[in-house]
């Protein structure tokens, strides 16, 4: 088999002038916010903080999460290059999920740390060390590998015939499922049931310790205090009901033409939309973050005066 079809966004040819221009600067806006978060985090020692390690880790993941499928979009909708290899094909739905699920796994790692910050805030160093922090990423980097690794073997272990033409604009699971010229009922199930164990048990966790932090947030007898303490918490909740809220709505449910469709617009919000505004989430409510773009910019204006 030469390779699929994807069949993008748009047919219209102004509405996909627009869409390009709208996602590219998207697409730009991500890449700058979440390396400029990186680097920030890497040379400011002040951020040197179990919190900034795992947000690091975010920005990383939503940089390379949107290039997976956001420059094979931006070219279908500026040249009409729809073409897909079966590897080209392979690799992206891979590292798509790859990606996307380790995401969901430090979110989860995030909301834990938010738990022990303000459940516990004298064992924290103990319990969020520097060895901690790092066996609690690579568990989530592993995990993420493995759940990707099975997704992507159920998928390709199918039969692909003359039907070429995948009703989204990258290589996706349920859509190219839809594809394989055999019965896939078994195979949507086991997808959909891995998906399940993997998004459902993070969301809960994510939950649960929440509970926990309003239950303690409640003892709290000052308003300043309870009102500093929850607002380190509130960026990782739109994030977390933006991305994984997403996510569980879009794979989820059953496969059908309509089902197709709306994934299709929660897949623009996921891969394009949310990894450009979570710089902006984590940056604008977070006062070390912004200080120390401050002092680096100064930084670099000093720099300039030099020259």
């Amino acid at each position: 088999m030469e390779g699929f079809i994807l069949l993008g966004i748009t047919d219209e040819r102004d509405l996909k002038i627009f869409c390009f221009v709208l996602f590219l600067t998207f697409y730009l806006f991500n890449l700058s916010g979440n390396l400029c978060i990186v680097l920030l985090i890497t040379i400011d020692h002040s951020l040197y903080k179990p919190m900034y390690y795992f947000l690091a880790n975010l920005s990383f993941l939503d940089i390379f999460y949107s290039t997976t499928t956001v420059p094979k979009m931006l070219s279908g909708l500026l040249v009409g290059d729809k073409r897909i290899s079966i590897f080209g094909c392979i690799a992206q739905l891979h590292f798509f999920h790859f990606l996307g699920s380790t995401e969901a796994l430090l979110l989860t790692s995030m909301s834990y740390d938010r738990y022990v910050a303000i459940c516990n805030p004298l064992r924290y160093h103990v319990l969020m060390g520097r060895k901690s922090c790092l066996q609690l990423a690579s568990c989530c980097w592993f995990i993420g590998f493995l759940y990707s690794l099975l997704q992507t073997i159920i998928t390709f272990r199918l039969p692909y015939c003359n039907r070429r033409q995948v009703t989204h604009f990258y290589c996706d699971i349920k859509p190219v499922i839809k594809l394989a010229c055999a019965n896939t009922n078994q195979s949507e199930l086991l997808v959909s049931g891995i998906f399940a164990i993997v998004a459902v048990s993070t969301f809960s966790l994510i939950i649960v310790s929440y509970m926990y932090i309003g239950s303690h947030l409640l003892n709290i007898q000052s308003r300043q205090g309870r009102r500093k303490a929850f607002s380190t918490c509130t960026s990782h909740i739109t994030v977390v009901f933006l991305y994984i809220g997403t996510a569980l709505c879009m794979y989820l449910g059953p496969t059908t033409e309509n089902s197709l469709e709306q994934d299709r617009m929660s897949a623009i919000l996921v891969t394009v939309i949310t990894p450009a505004l979570n710089p902006l989430i984590y940056t604008l409510r977070n006062k070390e973050v912004k200080k120390s773009l401050q002092r680096l910019l100064g930084r670099t204006q000093y720099c300039a005066k030099c020259y």
